[in-house]
């Protein structure tokens, strides 16, 4: 690395290109240069408030909670070597993970967003997830660096293997073998040991090309990846959408760092660019429910209403309790009403249900 990507800018140094180092000296720029080749860059961070855990978080990282997989260590689960001897660890994960089960983030909607904009040169992602496709962005329009389930092949003949049947074994949980020579048949996912897709390299030219980079969600400590921000010319801006400084982004004069949340990021560069509306009826298109979409997009609940919540769900388990208590008291009022004769006769003797219903046993009458 270079001293201009090893050397941090100060955050108030003036700009070469932007009007400001801030989203909406971005906007600006976009508008007023016509922007129309955006190249993006992205990680796991896109892809958490989905719920997909990324790999190295402690606890809650998929590294993290493989122990029930019987592997030798975590990483063992994409070792193509190990795959070879024992697929089973890998397959238990991918019924996991596989398309289908987690919803695009607003994040993924803006790359749509992007794409439908004409904006979209390229998109180059981490996430072997397919949340961009599910978003709607064109499969020519991705690279997906360390492969994705979007297709896959026989690991010894290299044959394709049909997309509706690997979705029926990974739904199974079972292992998926070749037609045409019973070979083990495996995601394109990059395993430890394998090459990156050739894609990756034939569209590393279009970096020089972009007149926008946005950076989101990624921690860029994994290479060949890592190095792509600095492919793009200087004096061309980078936006980086995350949760911290990464890759000596933010060395540059016009570099704008968002950093925080991801999706507020997104929704702040978006703001910025009058496409809010826009961007949320995108989002909007990807969720299959309504009603789980409104409570997604409520904000998120301060101290004391959470504490309230908290309260009113106490209050309503306790109502609905003593409700149950009421109904079965007056179920016993009325069973001793029958049998009152009978049950006066047992109270007298020391026996009956006296001594287990005392509050209900009644007063004497004076």
């Amino acid at each position: 690395m270079g001293n201009e990507e090893s050397t941090m800018v100060d955050d108030k140094a003036a700009p070469s290109v932007l009007e400001a180092r801030s989203v909406e000296g971005v906007a600006k720029y976009i508008k007023e240069h016509n922007v129309k080749k955006v190249v993006l860059m992205v990680g796991a961070g896109i892809s958490t408030s989905a719920g997909i855990p990324d790999f190295r978080s402690p606890d809650t990282g998929i590294y993290a909670n493989l122990a029930a997989l019987d592997l030798p260590y975590p990483e063992a689960v994409f070792e193509i070597g190990f795959f070879r001897e024992n697929p089973k660890p890998f397959y238990a994960l991918a019924h996991e993970l596989y398309p289908g089960r987690y919803r695009p983030t607003i994040a993924h909607s803006l790359i749509k967003l992007i794409y439908d904009k004409g904006m979209l040169l390229k998109h180059f992602t981490q996430n072997i997830d397919c949340l961009e496709r599910q978003a709607g962005v064109p499969g020519n329009k991705i690279v997906e660096a360390h492969g994705s389930f979007a297709t896959q092949r026989c690991i010894d003949c290299r044959e394709p293997f049909p997309d509706d049947e690997m979705h029926k074994m990974v739904s199974e949980s079972e292992v998926p073998h070749c037609v045409k020579c019973n070979g083990l048949v495996k995601p394109d996912i990059v395993f430890f040991g394998e090459a990156l897709p050739s894609d990756f390299f034939e569209n590393r030219h279009l970096l020089e090309e972009a007149d926008l980079c946005i950076v989101m969600g990624t921690s860029l400590c994994v290479q060949p990846f890592a190095s792509l921000p600095q492919g793009i010319r200087p004096g061309v801006p980078r936006v980086l959408i995350n949760m911290e400084r990464v890759g000596g982004l933010g060395s540059r004069k016009d570099d704008v760092l968002v950093l925080g949340d991801c999706d507020a990021g997104v929704r702040k560069f978006a703001e910025a660019m009058g496409w809010a509306e826009e961007l949320e009826a995108v989002w909007e298109e990807t969720n299959p429910d309504p009603k789980a979409r409104a409570e997604e997009d409520a904000p998120p609940l301060t101290r004391d209403e959470r504490l309230q919540e908290e309260v009113d769900r106490l209050t309503e388990e306790i109502d609905r309790s003593l409700a149950l208590t009421d109904a079965y008291q007056n179920k016993v009022r009325d069973k001793l009403e029958i049998h009152e004769g009978e049950e006066e006769a047992h109270r007298q003797s020391g026996s009956g249900l006296a001594h287990v219903f005392p509050h209900l046993a009644r007063k004497p009458s004076h």
